[in-house]
């Protein structure tokens, strides 16, 4: 491709799409539509134009998110990560804000076109703990629970946005608790981890992540009751099974290496494992919910993801 069709100019300089693809870590937000899909599969229902608005609006204030990173991390990631897009002068860093603005913004309208208030409702809570964990939050005790809690109340808008396209029932809702809380608790271990990408963690860490990881294949792999109380087909069992292995085998195997050797090397390699190692989870999640033909396709988004991430890493 030709650099000059490829760049985009802000400001007084151009940047490169490919730069701000490293910026938001393009390709790790082939986890996120996963999220709204095991939600709204516990709603019963996992597909339909609210939903795929409801994907749209996530993966934006993902996008957001990570830029707003980099924004705020500026400083640090100039001595530790001076490779990545601000600290190498290829984004300026008041257009990694300009851009989490953007994004939000268009995160937020989009929410509200898909689900009305109650899809708002869900959206501004989740960006306050976005932008509360970017700017405040990262270095403190509460940084993993704020992650987890943004990463649960995504998975409650794929609820919602079933819900609302069933008369806004509030037990739609209720039912997307169980995979909230299970993605919830993959995203606190994932955060607790990310903390030491740089000097390694105690073995003791992923040894503890790596116990958590393990009960929640098997928390996902527990195809829940139908809502007429009769327990799941062998083809649903089977696709939450297989997407709990596959989580298993992506995230777990790498924080397998890193209790052998926590380095930050594999460290790092564990939290992009894990990334990753959402879109399987989830698949386990949306089939859990009764819908294992669209599981069978989420499950398919991962060696896509894992492709990707070789060009554009998710950390």
């Amino acid at each position: 491709m030709n650099d000059r069709k490829a760049d985009i100019p802000f400001g007084s300089r151009p940047v490169r799409l490919a730069d701000l693809a490293s910026l938001v870590r393009a390709p790790a937000a082939l986890s996120v539509p996963g999220d709204i899909l095991a939600g709204a599969a516990a709603a019963g229902r996992p597909l339909g134009p609210r939903t795929v608005g409801t994907m749209a609006s996530s993966v934006c204030l993902y996008w957001a998110g990570m830029a707003l990173n980099d924004y705020a991390d500026a400083p640090v990631d100039a001595v530790e990560r001076p490779q990545r897009p601000v600290p190498s002068g290829r984004v300026p860093r008041r257009t990694a804000l300009s851009l989490a603005c953007g994004l939000t913004a268009a995160g937020l309208g989009l929410a509200a076109l898909s689900g009305g208030r109650r899809g708002l409702g869900v959206a501004l809570p989740l960006t306050g703990l976005v932008w509360a964990y970017d700017l405040k939050l990262k270095s403190t005790k509460a940084g993993p629970a704020a992650m987890a809690g943004a990463r649960a109340l995504d998975v409650l808008a794929g609820a919602v946005a079933a819900g609302g396209a069933r008369n806004g029932s509030k037990g739609s809702s209720r039912r997307g608790l169980v995979p909230a809380a299970l993605v919830g608790l993959h995203t606190y271990t994932l955060t607790a981890l990310s903390r030491h990408e740089i000097s390694g963690a105690p073995a003791r860490l992923p040894a503890t992540t790596l116990g958590v990881s393990a009960a929640t294949a098997l928390a996902a792999a527990g195809a829940a009751p139908s809502r007429s109380g009769r327990r799941p087909d062998a083809r649903t069992a089977a696709v939450a099974a297989a997407g709990a292995l596959g989580y298993l085998g992506t995230y777990g195997l790498a924080q397998v290496r890193a209790v052998r050797k926590p380095s930050g090397e594999n460290v790092r390699r564990a939290v992009g494992a894990g990334i990753l190692g959402m879109v399987p989870l989830q698949a386990a999640l949306t089939a859990r919910g009764g819908a294992p033909g669209v599981a069978a396709v989420l499950g398919a988004v991962h060696p896509l993801a894992r492709r990707l991430a070789r060009r554009v890493s998710p950390t």
